[in-house]
């Protein structure tokens, strides 16, 4: 187990993280996968968070800020300081930017997908049961966050494939101005999103970006919700993975070799595992070796092999929408 690591961070020595598109090295040959040939689970949404942090002062203050916020939190955890009103019901606007009739999601799959994230948040979740005994004791259970849809807006397009440079996020370039990113969650599905070329299932900003006009998660339409959506990404786990790192959380291997989520309970590992392992699935760090946690949300496994958060990560995800947190605005609308 990691021991957690805040504060103030050094943009250099975290702009090394490894490319969210890096083959998975474990060390059990063993293990198989069976993710589509054409697409792997990517997630550059760190690398997007790094280029941003190194452009701008006040979003690296706003970063430390946050951090410092969320060390202070936990460590009130610990002499019972908890939150006053229990459950934080996220306000979720949806914006829709289509090219073809296929793209355009319907409200019965929006809906699919809210109940997805209050499933995987709440851990009732189908799956849950599949916890290897290992984790069950470090499992997050109900993350005290659900979500709540407040509004569809949909607007037909003439872009066929999108990049992660945030235009989707603008009416200027084409795309739809989020809602009152102080106090909603806007998640913007298109249809189709790469970036140098490998396809992008989605990304998000994190919360230091709170209230910013780019601030949420966009999520490319295969992969949004679950009827209809491409295997092995069809379970709407993509979308439970972006919301992550909108309330904070890392991917769990520190997007670096044995690197560190800032998570004390969810096992260091190499790197980023794909398809569907098999458990135990052994990695080495430091010296120590140990059974990664690769059914972790914030892992790229498939869909079907995610069905986990960490009592670690609740703590993250809960600091950030706290009284004090830097996402409080979401309990106000």
């Amino acid at each position: 187990m990691k021991k957690l690591l805040l504060g103030i961070l050094v943009i250099g020595s975290i702009s090394s993280c490894n490319s969210d598109n890096i083959t998975n090295p474990s060390e059990d040959v063993s293990s198989t996968t069976e993710s589509s040939d054409l697409v792997k689970r990517g997630c550059p949404s760190e690398e997007i968070r790094q280029e941003a942090l190194k452009n701008s002062s006040e979003l690296r203050q706003r970063f430390a800020a946050l951090e410092a916020n969320t060390e202070k939190f936990a460590n009130d955890l610990k002499i019972g300081k908890v939150l006053a009103d229990g459950t934080v019901e996220i306000p979720v606007i949806v914006n829709v930017l289509y090219n073809t009739t296929a793209e355009n999601v319907s409200d019965a799959r929006i809906a699919e997908q809210i109940a997805v994230l209050n499933q995987d948040y709440t851990a009732t979740n189908s799956d849950v049961n599949k916890i290897p005994t290992e984790f069950q004791v470090v499992s997050s259970g109900d993350t005290k966050v659900k979500f709540r849809l407040v509004n569809t807006i949909r607007k037909k397009t003439n872009t066929k494939s999108w990049r992660t440079n945030d235009a989707m996020k603008k009416a200027s370039s084409g795309g739809i101005d989020a809602t009152s990113p102080t106090n909603y969650l806007n998640m913007w599905v298109v249809g189709k999103m790469t970036s140098q070329g490998s396809t992008i299932l989605g990304y998000a900003t994190f919360p230091e970006s709170a209230g910013l006009w780019n601030d949420g998660v966009v999520i490319a339409a295969p992969f949004f919700g679950k009827t209809g959506a491409s295997s092995p990404f069809n379970l709407g786990r993509t979308a439970t993975h972006e919301v992550g790192h909108y309330l904070n959380l890392r991917h769990i291997w520190g997007d670096a070799n044995c690197g560190n989520d800032l998570v004390a309970d969810t096992p260091t590992q190499t790197t980023a595992n794909y398809g569907k392992p098999s458990y135990p699935l052994y990695n080495t760090c430091s010296g120590v070796q140990r059974s990664v946690m690769f059914m972790n949300y914030m892992d790229y496994v498939d869909d079907a092999a995610m069905f986990m958060f960490s009592a670690g990560q609740k703590t993250r995800m809960q600091s950030v929408v706290a009284t004090s947190g830097a996402r409080a605005g979401l309990r106000v609308y």
